[in-house]
Formats: C-alpha cells, sequence, structure tokens
C-alpha cells in the first residue's frame, strides 16, 4: 500500500543500533561493545517510530519499497541515534565574547563573576530582552544544534533569578518545545546564582515559597511543561544545605533532580545526590571518592562537559575512574555564553581526548545514556523497534568518523531526521 510507512532508510554500511536489548543505560562493559550492523537498513512508520532494524536483505524481503513515503539510499554511509545534548543554557541575551579574552588574560571564572561579569552579566540582558528575541535567539541555536546532529536537548532557565524572568525562559523553552523539531527537556534553574540584594537564604526561600508553587499550578494547567529542576551547588552560591532544601521541594512538585555540583570546589554534591535520589549531576570535576560511590550505588548519572573543562582550563572530570566504578556516564556540551560550543560532536572528541573515554563510550554517554540523564532513554538514544525515529545520516563508511574528524560535522552529517522526518539535509556534503 503506497505511504502506508514514512521512511526506508536502506544499505547502510554501518548502521549504530548502540542498544539491542531495550537497555536503559549502559554500564563501561556495555559501552565498550556497541551493537553495530552492516548493511542494514530502518523503517519508521507513520507514527514517526521505528518499525523495522535489520539486514537490508530481510527488510525487503518483508516490506515493499511501494509501501513508503520516502526512501533514502544509505550505500557507503553510516546511520547513527540522533545525539543528545544533556546540558545546556540556550536562552539568554547580552554578548560575553569579551569575558573570553579575561579569561585568556589569566581571570578565573569567580573572578569574572565577583566583578559583575559572568551570569550576572547575562541576567541583567536577559531580563530586559522580550519574550520574541529570546525565542528568535533560541530558535537559532537549536537549529545549528540540529545541524551538528542533536536531536534531543535539555534547556535550563536561569538567567532571570527572579520569578517574572524565569517564567519568561521558561515559556520560550514551552514555545520551542510545541513549534520547532527538536525534542526538549525543560529544566527549571532559578539556583543559578544568588540574585544581587538577596543572600543565598533569602534566595533559597524566595525559590521554594513563591517560584516553585508557580511552577506547579502552571504545569498542572499545561501552559508549561517543566521536566527538571537544577542548582548551582557551589562555594559562594549555594552551599549544600540550600541546594538540598530546593531540590527536595522540587522532587515534592514531581520534578526530577538534575543539578550542577562540585566543579569548583568539592562540596560534597554527589553524596547529596545519591542520598536524594538525583536523576544527575552535572560537571563533577571536584568529585570525591565517596562521591562516586554514591552516584554508582543510586544509579546517578555523572553528566560529564569536557567543553567546560577546557575553556575554563579546570581540572579533567574523573571519566576513566567514574566508569570503572560503575557510574552511569553521559555527555553535554553545556552551551552557554561562558562555553560556547552546539557541538556534540566536538564534545564526544574532546571527551576522547582530554578525559581519555573511547570513541565507543563517548558515543554511548551521547545517545542512550544521555537520554537518560533526562529520563527518555524509553524512547530516545538509540536505534530500536518501538523507539522515535531521530537519527543522522554521515556521508562515511565507518561511524568513527563523526568523532574522528574534530570540527568536521558540518561536512559529514548529510541527514538530520526527528520522528522519521527529514529535518535538515546538507547540500553541501561530498563524497570522501
Amino acid at each position: 500500500m503506497a505511504g502506508e510507512h514514512r521512511l526506508l532508510l536502506h544499505n547502510a554500511q554501518q548502521l549504530v543500533l548502540i542498544c539491542t536489548k531495550g537497555e536503559k543505560y549502559l554500564l563501561q562493559a556495555g559501552m565498550q561493545n556497541l551493537a553495530v550492523l552492516d548493511n542494514a537498513s530502518v523503517v519508521i512508520g507513520k507514527d514517526g517510530c521505528i518499525k523495522a532494524v535489520g539486514h537490508t536483505d530481510a527488510i525487503l524481503q518483508q516490506f515493499s519499497e511501494a509501501s513508503f513515503e520516502k526512501i533514502i539510499d544509505c550505500s557507503g554511509k553510516c546511520i547513527l541515534p540522533g545525539l543528545v545534548d544533556a546540558h545546556t543554557h540556550p536562552v539568554w541575551a547580552g554578548d560575553r565574547v569579551h569575558e573570553f579574552a579575561m579569561k585568556l588574560a589569566g581571570a578565573s571564572y569567580m573572578d569574572i563573576h565577583q566583578a559583575g561579569g559572568g551570569i550576572h552579566f547575562t541576567v541583567e540582558h536577559t531580563q530586559k530582552a522580550s519574550e520574541e528575541e529570546l525565542f528568535n535567539t533560541f530558535r537559532h541555536r537549536l537549529l545549528r544544534m540540529l545541524k551538528a546532529g542533536t536531536t534531543l536537548v535539555e534547556c535550563k532557565s536561569g538567567y532571570g533569578l527572579n520569578l517574572e524572568t524565569e517564567l519568561k525562559m521558561l515559556r520560550v523553552i514551552e514555545q520551542a518545545r510545541r513549534l520547532l523539531d527538536s525534542n526538549i527537556s525543560s529544566t527549571y534553574c532559578g539556583a543559578h546564582s544568588v540574585p544581587k540584594g538577596k543572600n543565598a537564604t533569602e534566595a533559597t526561600d524566595d525559590i521554594i515559597n513563591n517560584h516553585l508553587p508557580k511552577l506547579k499550578e502552571l504545569n498542572l494547567s499545561g501552559e508549561i511543561h517543566v521536566n527538571n529542576i537544577d542548582v548551582f551547588c557551589e562555594k559562594g552560591v549555594f552551599d549544600l544545605n540550600c541546594t538540598r532544601r530546593i531540590l527536595q521541594a522540587g522532587k515534592e512538585i514531581g520534578l526530577q533532580i538534575n543539578f550542577h555540583g562540585d566543579e569548583l570546589h568539592p562540596m560534597k554534591s554527589a553524596e547529596l545526590g545519591g542520598e536524594l535520589g538525583a536523576q544527575a549531576i552535572s560537571h563533577l570535576e571536584e568529585i570525591s571518592d565517596e562521591g562516586i560511590a554514591a552516584m554508582a550505588s543510586a544509579k546517578c548519572v555523572a553528566v560529564l562537559l569536557p567543553t567546560t573543562a577546557y575553556m575554563l582550563r579546570l581540572k579533567q572530570p574523573q571519566a576513566r575512574k567514574m566508569l570503572k566504578e560503575g557510574v552511569i556516564v553521559a555527555l553535554g556540551s553545556d552551551f552557554n555564553p561562558n562555553a560556547y560550543c552546539y557541538s556534540m560532536p566536538m564534545v564526544m572528541h574532546l571527551a576522547c581526548v582530554n578525559m581519555k573515554m573511547s570513541m565507543n563510550e563517548a558515543l554511548a554517554a551521547a545517545t542512550i545514556n544521555a537520554a537518560y540523564a533526562l529520563g527518555r532513554s524509553d524512547m530516545h538514544g538509540s536505534i530500536e523497534n518501538g523507539k522515535q525515529g531521530d537519527l543522522i545520516i554521515i556521508n562515511s563508511s565507518r561511524w568513527e568518523h563523526l568523532i574522528y574528524q574534530f570540527g568536521g560535522h558540518q561536512e559529514l552529517i548529510e541527514y538530520v531526521i526527528v520522528k522519521g522526518k527529514v529535518i535538515y539535509k546538507n547540500e553541501s556534503v561530498m563524497g570522501y
């Protein structure tokens, strides 16, 4: 029957499934042995979900080519799951390129923060920006992420700090979730910094007594859909007690705990995350041995951000130790004005070179494990029957080129597909 299925991708040199048994995440052993098929095809139905995966001959025996709305010949190419970016700050106004020069001259992150730059500079500009202005710049950033292969992205608020601006940012994220092709996990990050005129305890009380009840109300009415709660648990920002109070209050209104911890100073954030049942903790450059054990035991995901450690010249997160100890490791870009990188292929490359991950481990960390960090690995992060048809096709006969070619993704990625629909076709791709 004509048009019975949305899309057939056939004859792929390599089809990188990641998983084959519905695994929600992969630990070190599973990451080292990713499922890859040669000469393979994928069928995506009209509902946008994967209907069949297998060797091309078997797929073509099962399905008539006439039953597809669209067919893409992937001869000599590789199909991978859409990439998942587990940590971004993509809604903001104001330009901080001048701070990059300050950092290169030796200023630390906290030096800039205490001089009124950093988060506070962005907060000032974001508070003044209109919703339309924020949406237009956000849409442009999401498109650049899509072109780099990211089909599911976590998006934080956190440059408002007052309730009005935080809600403005969350409405912008909600508008994008409804109107654009990207899959979005929305995070309330009102505790990104202590607002001017308040101390951390006052800011914590404001979030618990005013921000979170309003979020609960708007979530229940369907006006916005917020998935996660985040706090910047850091010396001079929110201490462990304030962080615990906010995260616990967020959990009580149904939000997943997914927060910044142990980045610049050892704060025992990882131990706290294990105690509270956090879904994920990001950064972790300064994690303790006890924190690693707590995260492994609690199956709390470590979202590592190699771009941040690289740009801020921080100690590299202990990816190898975490993997060895049984922690679920994921990756994120930490895209924000302080670490301006949209590209998960570049994040994976940095994870391999600077954090000593293998290419297999990096790809698993940027797909199934990043999806698990967002509580979304039931439908995202691997190419398996029943999952959403989010895929990328690269113009190479080996999938590893996506990581190996540092900065080369703009020429490599030929198609980005979401729910079985081609949302980006790279007309400039040439054969190698």
